[in-house]
């Protein structure tokens, strides 16, 4: 069974940098054709997909949001990371971590961490 657990502050204070780690457990985060997500949701509105992290340590980005984001990956624990600088309470949320199918005809996001609720405030 797989399982994505993200876990990270709750709190983080204006113009400070987010840090969340994803940790994936059933499945190996450079296993071929599975990307690793990072979506949001702030209260309110939509899903926001972030970035991903391929299999091959490939990373892609959401335009509006590149210049203040990076994910990286350390195979050694099957963990996959979310930093976001210079936050603002716009970025408060619920942040998710996901396991997306990259084979053809595949359901795409398949597996979804319990997401964790992060207020950006002072």
């Amino acid at each position: 069974q797989v399982q994505l657990q993200e876990s990270g502050p709750g709190l983080v204070k204006p113009s400070q940098t987010l840090s969340l780690t994803c940790t994936v457990s059933g499945d190996s985060i450079t296993r071929n054709y599975y990307r690793w997500n990072w979506i949001r949701q702030p209260p309110g509105k939509g899903l926001e997909w972030m970035g991903a992290i391929t299999y091959s340590g490939n990373t892609y980005y959401t335009p509006s949001l590149r210049s203040r984001t990076s994910i990286s990956r350390d195979t050694s624990k099957n963990q996959f990371t979310l930093q976001l600088s210079s936050v603002t309470p716009e970025d408060t949320a619920v942040y998710y971590c996901a396991r997306e199918n990259l084979l053809p005809g595949a359901l795409g996001y398949d597996y979804w961490g319990q997401g964790t609720q992060v207020t950006v405030s002072s």
